[in-house]
């Protein structure tokens, strides 16, 4: 008889962290675009550049995250390296956060926008190395899954509270701008009591030794992962297919808000639709790891890219409100659970002791790839402007098959993972 699956306190504060940083995400992801939109048009920025800005700043997060996760990942490997970097990329994230709320101007607004992202993305190259050290090859997929889950359902409680604060500011006698700070002071204490836990139970377990020069051997030892890599096939064409198929689900959650705006939904109800998203994702990501315990790990990541790929032909065709809200439910059923396994899934073909490394490498591919899709979409929502065509007797605009055209990345993901699945089944049983 199959025993219940329970926890260790390790595992529970490594998923409780997932917990406390995606309230960041959530804030992000909502409040903080409209906050920032205040404070430009206060500051007579047009609406045009106030979209670039921004885009501009999450660009910049992106591509510091994308050159410093690899180093410091390789540094974190050393012996005693991993938990006190990790501290120092949440302190950054933590205090940048509940600073967005004392900014007076909008470009110091991004400037401290832009370090507290970096702090949280960094943050997540250690926090996932820690993956193979916090729990064992057979319940990896389970407790990656439930980190997802529990920070899907998680983050939802200071975000409500927020929200509250925010809409009902006025009826409680406080100005938009001081409930916007103290939103910002709630979602940096919920991060940091979740963090907590984690930095007292964790200890470094997998490592290689500290040298004389460790921040120079970090980086020979950087060189060294790229070229083993291109060796190591399986987790070379892995990642390769990870860039791609990612790139495709980020994309669409970035997209989701600009997306259900040029469909006529006003701001409340974009903030419905992504609350409803963290709901649906909260059980099926859990599901999606307890599957993960009876079937192939890459089997169901095939499961979710091919289904992805529906989701983005059913987005193509979509002209009603309700539509969107449908979306909103299918993106919540395999949006954690193709991020866990995914995650999980290096960890089962790496070596522990150079988890930073991988893991650094990996967010490269995941950053990386968030720029091609948004410049797939681009470029195709201006390469038809003014073509109208009509398939099934819908009418399609531009935006419609620019959404569409990620059904090309989706299915160069899903060869390339195939490809990636088959190599490294022929690596173990050649090992066997």
């Amino acid at each position: 008889m199959k025993t219940r699956f329970k926890t260790t306190p390790l595992e529970k504060s490594w998923i409780l962290y997932d917990v406390g940083n995606s309230a960041f995400v959530l804030m992000v992801s909502t409040l903080v675009p409209i906050f920032f939109q205040s404070l430009a048009s206060d500051a007579g920025v047009s609406e045009d550049l106030y979209l670039s800005y921004w885009g501009y700043a999450g660009s910049i997060a992106t591509l510091l995250v994308a050159l410093i996760g690899p180093i410091c990942g390789t540094l974190a490997d050393r012996k005693g390296f991993k938990k006190p970097i990790f501290v120092l990329c949440c302190l950054v994230g933590i205090l940048g956060c509940a600073a967005l709320g004392f900014a007076w101007s909008w470009l110091v607004f991004l400037g401290i926008f832009i370090l507290a992202k970096v702090g949280f993305n960094s943050s997540l190259v250690f926090y996932d190395a820690m993956l193979p050290e916090i729990t064992t090859g057979e319940r990896m997929d389970t407790v990656s899954a439930m980190g997802y889950a529990f920070g899907y359902i998680g983050s939802v409680i200071p975000f409500i509270v927020c929200l509250v604060l925010v809409l009902f500011s006025g009826k409680i006698g406080l100005s938009q701008g001081t409930a916007m700070i103290i939103a910002f002071l709630i979602t940096a204490l919920w991060w940091t009591l979740c963090t907590v836990p984690l930095l007292k139970r964790y200890r470094q377990t997998a490592y290689v030794e500290r040298t004389a020069q460790p921040v120079r051997d970090s980086f020979r030892s950087l060189a060294r992962t790229f070229q083993k890599v291109k060796k190591q096939k399986h987790i070379f064409v892995y990642m390769l297919s990870f860039f791609f198929f990612i790139d495709g689900v980020y994309t669409i959650i970035d997209m989701a808000t600009a997306y259900g705006t040029a469909l006529g939904l006003d701001t409340t109800g974009l903030l419905l639709a992504l609350l409803l998203t963290q709901f649906v994702a909260f059980p099926f990501s859990i599901l999606f790891g307890r599957l993960a315990a009876r079937f192939d790990t890459a089997l169901l990541i095939k499961v979710c890219i091919l289904c992805y790929t529906g989701i983005t032909c059913f987005a193509m065709f979509m002209t009603a409100q309700w539509q969107f809200w449908t979306l909103a439910v299918l993106v919540g059923m395999f949006q954690g659970g193709i991020q866990a396994l995914s995650r999980s899934y290096l960890g089962k073909i790496i070596p522990a002791e150079h988890s930073g490394e991988y893991y650094g490498l990996l967010d490269i591919c995941g950053k990386g790839a968030s720029f091609l899709g948004l410049m797939l979409i681009s470029a195709v929502s201006q390469a038809t402007a003014g073509i109208h065509p009509v398939i099934f007797g819908i009418r399609l605009q531009n935006e419609n098959l620019a959404v569409g055209s990620l059904v090309i990345i989706f299915a160069i993901g899903f060869i390339l993972f195939c490809k990636a699945d088959r190599l490294n089944r022929e690596r173990l049983q050649s090992q066997r």
